[in-house]
C-alpha cells in the first residue's frame, strides 16, 4: 500500500531525475576519493561542497513549487524554514566542538563565553545528541508553519496578501536572530564547526558523505512530492489553486488541505537548510533575508513552476550561474538576475521544461493562421 502511493507519481520526468542524482551519487565519490589530486577528473573538496549546496538548493526549490506550483501560495518567506533547520544542525555541531574551541569552555560555545553568559540557554539543550537535532530540523520549521498556516488560512487570506506576509515573517526573524540576546551568535551566526557524527567535517570523505545524503533527501523529498501530487489529495490541492471557492462549496475544507501541503514544504525546506550547513560551514541571519526567499521564487520560474523537476533543474542552474558571474561579472550579477526573472515571466512563464509544450502549441497556429489544414499541400 505504502509503496504503491510513493511509486504513483514516478513518470518519465521522475525516471529522469532520479536517473541524473544515481549517476550523481556513483561518480562524485569516485571522483573525489578514486583518482589523483593532479588528475583532469578528480573533483577538489571545494566543488563537491559547491555541488552539494546546489543540490541544497534544488530541495528548497522543490518545497516551494510544491505549495506555489499545486496549491497557488507563492510564499516569500520559505528562507525561514530553510534557515531554521539550518540553525537546528548548526547547534548541534556546535555542541560538538567542546573544549576545542577559542575560549576552552566544554559547556559553552564561544560566542557566549565571549559574551559573558554563564550557562547554557533551556532551548539547546539536546542538541549534543544528533538525533535530538534531526528530529528539530523538521520539527522546527513545521511547527512555525503550522501555526502560521492555521491563522492565515483559517482567515482566509489569500494572494498577495499572504505573500506579504510570509515576506514579513522571514524578515522578523532575522532581525529577532540579529540580537545576540537571542542565544544565536547575533550577526556572526554559527561557525567554526570541527565535527559531525564523529567525522572531521573538513576531510574529503566527510564531504562526499554529505554529498550523498543531500542525493538520498533530494531524490527521497521528489518521490514524496511526486506521490502526494499524483493522489487523490494532489488533485484537491490542484482544484484549491484553480478554483478554491468552487473547491470550498462541494463541501470540501480547503484550509486543512493548504495547511497540510504547507506544513510538508517547510519540513522539506528544513532538511534542505540541515543539509547546506555543514558543507557551507556557516549559518547566520542573513539566511533569512526576503531575498533569499525571491531567489527561490526565481529558481522554481526558471524551471518551471507546476513540474516538480523544473524547480531542481531552475536551482541547478541559476546557482551555476551566480558562482561564475559572481566572479567574471560581481558588479552585473544582480541586474543579470533581475533581468532574467522578468524575461522568464514574459516569454517562458512555463518555465524551461514548458518551453518544448509552449513550441507544440504554437507550431499549429502558424499554420492555422496561413489557411494551410495539416496533411494537405498548398495549392
Amino acid at each position: 500500500m505504502l509503496t504503491r502511493f510513493f511509486l504513483m507519481g514516478l513518470d518519465k520526468k521522475a525516471g529522469v531525475l532520479l536517473t541524473v542524482l544515481a549517476v550523481l551519487a556513483v561518480a562524485v565519490p569516485f571522483m573525489a576519493l578514486g583518482t589523483a589530486p593532479d588528475s583532469p577528473w578528480h573533483l577538489s573538496t571545494h566543488t563537491v561542497a559547491l555541488l552539494g549546496k546546489y543540490l541544497c538548493f534544488a530541495l528548497l526549490a522543490l518545497s516551494l513549487d510544491l505549495v506555489w506550483g499545486y496549491v497557488g501560495i507563492l510564499s516569500l518567506g520559505h528562507a525561514a524554514f530553510f534557515t531554521l533547520g539550518g540553525y537546528a544542525m548548526g547547534m548541534y555541531l556546535m555542541r560538538q566542538i567542546g573544549s576545542r574551541g577559542v575560549y576552552g569552555n566544554a559547556d559553552l560555545p564561544d560566542f557566549m563565553v565571549f559574551l559573558n553568559w554563564t550557562e547554557l540557554p533551556w532551548y539547546w539543550h539536546g542538541f549534543d545528541h544528533f538525533w535530538f537535532a534531526a528530529v528539530m530540523v523538521m520539527v522546527v520549521p513545521g511547527l512555525l508553519a503550522f501555526a502560521f498556516g492555521w491563522f492565515a488560512f483559517r482567515s482566509r487570506v489569500t494572494g498577495v496578501y499572504l505573500s506579504i506576509i510570509t515576506q514579513a515573517l522571514t524578515f522578523a526573524l532575522m532581525l529577532a536572530f540579529f540580537r545576540n540576546d537571542m542565544g544565536f551568535g547575533g550577526n556572526n551566526g554559527l561557525t567554526d564547526f570541527k565535527e559531525i557524527l564523529g567525522f572531521d567535517i573538513q576531510a574529503a570523505s566527510t564531504r562526499v558523505g554529505l554529498f550523498v545524503a543531500t542525493v538520498v533527501a533530494l531524490a527521497i523529498g521528489y518521490v514524496l512530492a511526486s506521490a502526494v501530487v499524483a493522489s487523490k489529495l494532489g488533485k484537491v490541492l490542484i482544484a484549491v489553486r484553480d478554483a478554491e471557492s468552487r473547491v470550498r462549496f462541494m463541501g470540501y475544507e480547503t484550509d486543512r488541505y493548504k495547511l497540510f501541503a504547507w506544513t510538508l514544504s517547510a519540513c522539506m525546506a528544513g532538511v534542505a537548510g540541515a543539509l547546506y550547513v555543514p558543507q557551507v560551514g556557516i549559518i547566520n541571519p542573513s539566511e533569512f533575508s526576503p531575498a533569499s526567499s525571491i531567489e527561490a521564487v526565481i529558481w522554481v520560474a526558471v524551471g518551471g513552476r507546476g513540474t516538480l523537476a523544473g524547480p531542481v533543474l531552475g536551482a541547478v542552474l541559476v546557482n551555476f550561474g551566480k558562482s561564475y558571474f559572481t566572479a567574471a561579472l560581481p558588479e552585473l550579477w544582480l541586474f543579470a538576475l533581475g533581468g532574467l526573472f522578468v524575461l522568464v515571466t514574459l516569454f517562458l512563464p512555463k518555465g524551461i521544461l514548458g518551453l518544448a509544450a509552449q513550441l507544440r502549441q504554437r507550431l499549429p497556429s502558424r499554420g492555422a493562421v496561413a489557411g494551410t489544414p495539416a496533411g494537405q499541400k498548398g495549392v
